[in-house]
């Protein structure tokens, strides 16, 4: 009952309804609800303070910021948003605000990415079959999915793809610059349900066996050391969860690793098989997706029993 009441209070004020209100649709940095609600920082973050407190939202950390999130298991504060009346000036007016920062965000992110060249859709930069991939990718992954964790998530778009088969979903990146692309996109497609966070895959901020499911689409040839980025993502699967990788296959590209930075001119199985078996994952089965460049997914599963290869 003390949990409960701490919720109810915490919830009983009308700046900090505004404030689950808008943390509901999306993540916002206390500097963007600063401006959203024309109100203090010092006044904001005592009630940001107050509801992370009481277990209504999550603070994440990122850099010299924290990204504030309706908790996922704040079914009482859902509850209460649910009976706010859509049409509530305030409420509608803090809608607009937050639209138009989004906006705003995405638009500087859009122009840092054109600015410094970096090509964030790497599948249509290598004019690889997108359509194809993402079939194949979504065929690897079970109907229904927990929580899933997408690793190298960019600017979100596999998260939003599969947003309607996840009860959970979280993405992490490097890059700022493409986070504040995923956040926006999540937040103006009502995903409250999935998160976005900066993170080295080497060393994620996730405590162990947390995840049903974690991708890794077009990371691992970036990656200086992939069997220790492969260990990290299996210390954060559950037991019998699924790890989908998709990659290219060996070739010979050797402008891609200057021009497009890549580590790897592509993997073979027994490599991913053997980075694989040292993280205590069974290689289940694998596809090719023919195009410019063959590009292969591998499914692996976090068992101990040998688990033959098959195609799908």
């Amino acid at each position: 009952m003390d949990s409960l009441l701490t919720q109810l209070r915490a919830a009983a004020e009308p700046t900090r309804l505004r404030l689950l209100a808008l943390c509901a649709r999306g993540a916002w940095c206390v500097s963007d609800l600063v401006a959203i609600l024309g109100q203090s920082q010092p006044r904001l973050s005592r009630h940001l303070k107050l509801l992370v407190e009481a277990g209504l939202l999550v603070r994440t950390p990122e850099g010299a910021n924290a990204w504030f999130q309706l908790a996922p298991e704040a079914d009482l504060a859902r509850q209460v948003l649910a009976r706010l009346p859509e049409d509530d000036p305030m409420l509608a007016a803090d809608r607009r605000a937050a639209a138009r920062l989004a906006a705003e965000r995405a638009r500087v992110a859009s122009e840092a990415f054109r600015r410094h060249g970096a090509d964030w859709d790497e599948v249509r930069a290598l004019g690889l079959p997108d359509a194809a991939i993402a079939a194949a990718l979504d065929a690897a992954l079970p109907a229904r999915i927990g929580k899933l964790l997408d690793i190298g998530c960019g600017t979100g778009g596999l998260l939003e793809r599969l947003a309607g088969r996840i009860e959970e979903g979280l993405g992490v990146d490097a890059s700022r610059d493409m986070l504040a692309l995923a956040r926006t996109r999540l937040a103006e497609r009502g995903l409250s349900h999935i998160a976005v966070r900066q993170a080295d895959m080497y060393r994620l901020p996730i405590a162990d066996s947390v995840f049903d499911a974690v991708t890794l689409q077009m990371v691992l040839h970036y990656a200086e050391d992939p069997a220790v980025a492969l260990a990290e993502a299996a210390r954060v699967l559950k037991p019998g969860g699924i790890m989908v990788i998709v990659d290219l296959a060996p070739h010979q590209r050797g402008d891609l690793l200057g021009a497009h930075a890549h580590r790897w001119p592509g993997f073979d199985d027994a490599g991913i098989a053997g980075w694989l078996g040292a993280t205590g994952c069974v290689p289940a089965r694998s596809a090719t997706v023919e195009g410019p460049l063959p590009v292969r997914i591998w499914v692996a599963e976090r068992k101990t029993r040998s688990v033959s290869v098959l195609t799908f």
